[in-house]
C-alpha cells in the first residue's frame, strides 16, 4: 500500500515538473491565442522571401506550367494544412503541439522522431538563413537607392545589421509574445507584394521582353525548370510551424482549437492568393526572362517606392525569422532541460538563443545564394513537410478506403510533392554550383 502511494506521489511530481517545463517552453507557454493571431502568424510564415522569387520561377517554368504549378500548390497545401489542423487533436483529450509529436503518434516514438525532426530542423534553420540573406540584401538595395553617392558597403555588414535585430527579438519568450512583430510583418508582406506587382504592371512589358527559356541550351532550360519547381515549393511552405501556432490557441471539448485555427488559415490563404498570383504574373509579364531572382532587385523606378518596398521586406522577414525560430528555440530548450537536466533559467535561454542567431548569421554571410537556396530547400525539405508528409500521416492514422475521394486526394498530393522534391533539388544544386563559381567569400 505504501509503495503504491509512493509511486503515485512520484507520478504526480513528474507531471507537475513536466507542467512547469511546458509553461516555460516557447510553444506551450501561452494558450490564449485568438483566431486572428493564427491568421497573422500564418501570413507571416507563408508570404515571405518566396514570393519575391516567383517571377523568376515563372521565367524558368513558362506561362502554362508556371501558373499550373502555382494553382496546384495553392490547392494542395491548403488541403494538407486542413489535415494537420484536424490531426492536432486526433486523439481525444490529447494535443499534438509539435510536428514531431504528430509524427510519433503516427509512426511510433523513435521512428516518428527520425522521420520528422531532421526535416523540420532543416526547414526552420534553412528558412532563417534565407531570411538573413533576404534582410541583408534588401537593406543593401535600400541603401544603394537612397544614398547613390555613398561608398559601397559589403553585403556582409548589412546581414550583420539585420542579425542585430534578431539578437534582440529572439528573447521574447513565446509565440503569443511576438504577435505584435507578426502583425507588423504580415502587413508589410502585403504592402511589398502590392508594390512589386503594381510597379511591374505600371512599368509595363520591356520593349525587348522575351518569354522563352532563360538558358541558351536545352539542358540548361530543363535544369531551370526543375529549379523553378523548388522555388514555388518554398513559397508555399509554412506547415512546419502550423501545429506550434495551433498550440497557442485554447481548446475545449465544446470549442476545439481546430475551429479557430481553420478560420485563421482560410484568412491567411486568401491573403496568400492575393499576393502570390499578381506578383508572379505581372512580374514575369513585365521583365520576361530577364527578371532577377528577387523581383524588387529588378525594379529601379520610382526609386523612392522601390526603397520603401525593400524596407517593408526587412520588417517582414524580421518577423518571419522569429516565427520559424520559435520552434527551434522550443526544441533546443526542451532537450537541454529534459534530456541534459539543465535548469529552466533566463540565462540558459539567453545563451542558447544568441548562439542560434549567431550561427544562422554566419552561414548567411558565407553562402548568400538567394535563388539557389530557395529552390534547394524548397525541393529537399519543404515539399515533404508541406506537400506529402501530412498526407502520409493521414493515411496511417485514418486509413481511408482505397480509391475513395480522400485516398485519391492524398496520393495525388504525395506524387506531386515527391516530384517537386526530387526535381527541385536537382535543379537548385546545379544553380548553387554555377553561382558559387563567381562568388568571393565575405563580399
Amino acid at each position: 500500500m505504501s509503495s503504491t502511494r509512493k509511486l503515485n506521489r512520484e507520478k504526480e511530481k513528474m507531471e507537475d515538473n513536466n507542467k512547469d517545463i511546458n509553461n516555460w517552453l516557447a510553444v506551450t507557454r501561452s494558450r490564449n491565442g485568438k483566431w486572428w493571431y493564427s491568421a497573422f502568424h500564418n501570413v507571416t510564415a507563408l508570404v515571405g522571401a518566396g514570393v519575391l522569387g516567383f517571377p523568376y520561377a515563372m521565367s524558368q517554368l513558362g506561362w502554362g506550367p508556371g501558373i499550373t504549378v502555382l494553382v496546384l500548390s495553392w490547392i494542395c497545401t491548403l488541403y494538407t494544412a486542413w489535415q494537420m489542423i484536424e490531426m492536432h487533436e486526433a486523439e481525444s483529450g490529447k494535443r499534438f503541439d509539435r510536428y514531431h509529436e504528430l509524427g510519433q503518434y503516427a509512426f511510433g516514438e523513435k521512428l516518428g522522431l527520425w522521420i520528422v525532426v531532421p526535416q523540420t530542423l532543416i526547414v526552420d534553420i534553412g528558412t532563417d538563413i534565407i531570411y538573413m540573406i533576404t534582410g541583408g540584401n534588401s537593406l543593401k538595395k535600400a541603401h544603394q537607392i537612397l544614398c547613390k553617392d555613398c561608398k559601397p558597403i559589403r553585403t556582409t555588414y548589412f546581414i550583420m545589421i539585420f542579425a542585430s535585430l534578431q539578437f534582440f527579438l529572439s528573447h521574447l519568450p513565446s509565440f503569443n509574445s511576438i504577435i505584435g512583430v507578426s502583425i507588423s510583418a504580415a502587413v508589410m508582406s502585403i504592402c511589398y507584394s502590392t508594390i512589386a506587382w503594381t510597379s511591374s504592371a505600371h512599368k509595363g512589358a520591356l520593349p525587348d521582353v522575351k518569354y522563352d527559356g532563360r538558358s541558351s541550351t536545352t539542358t540548361g532550360n530543363v535544369f531551370d525548370f526543375f529549379t523553378g519547381l523548388g522555388t514555388i515549393a518554398f513559397g508555399y511552405a509554412a506547415h512546419n510551424v502550423l501545429l506550434e501556432i495551433q498550440a497557442t490557441v485554447p481548446s475545449t471539448p465544446e470549442k476545439p482549437s481546430k475551429k479557430a485555427m481553420w478560420k485563421g488559415m482560410i484568412a491567411a490563404y486568401i491573403v496568400v492568393g492575393l499576393c502570390y498570383f499578381p506578383v508572379a504574373i505581372f512580374g514575369y509579364w513585365a521583365f520576361g526572362n530577364s527578371v532577377t531572382d528577387n523581383i524588387l532587385m529588378s525594379l529601379d523606378k520610382p526609386h523612392w517606392l522601390t526603397a520603401v518596398a525593400n524596407i517593408f521586406v526587412v520588417i517582414h522577414v524580421t518577423g518571419s525569422y522569429q516565427v520559424f525560430a520559435v520552434p527551434v528555440f522550443d526544441m533546443m530548450e526542451s532537450v537541454m532541460v529534459r534530456r541534459m537536466n539543465f535548469r529552466p533559467t533566463w540565462y540558459l535561454r539567453f545563451i542558447s538563443r544568441n548562439i542560434y542567431v549567431a550561427l544562422t548569421m554566419l552561414v548567411a554571410i558565407i553562402f548568400p545564394f538567394f535563388g539557389g537556396l530557395l529552390s534547394f530547400l524548397g525541393g529537399l525539405v519543404f515539399a515533404p513537410t508541406t506537400y506529402f508528409l501530412p498526407c502520409i500521416i493521414w493515411l496511417v492514422v485514418y486509413k481511408p478506403k482505397r480509391f475513395s475521394g480522400s485516398w485519391c486526394a492524398n496520393w495525388f498530393c504525395i506524387v506531386f510533392g515527391v516530384l517537386l522534391m526530387v526535381l527541385g533539388s536537382i535543379g537548385a544544386m546545379r544553380e548553387i554550383i554555377l553561382q558559387a563559381k563567381d562568388y568571393k567569400f565575405f563580399s
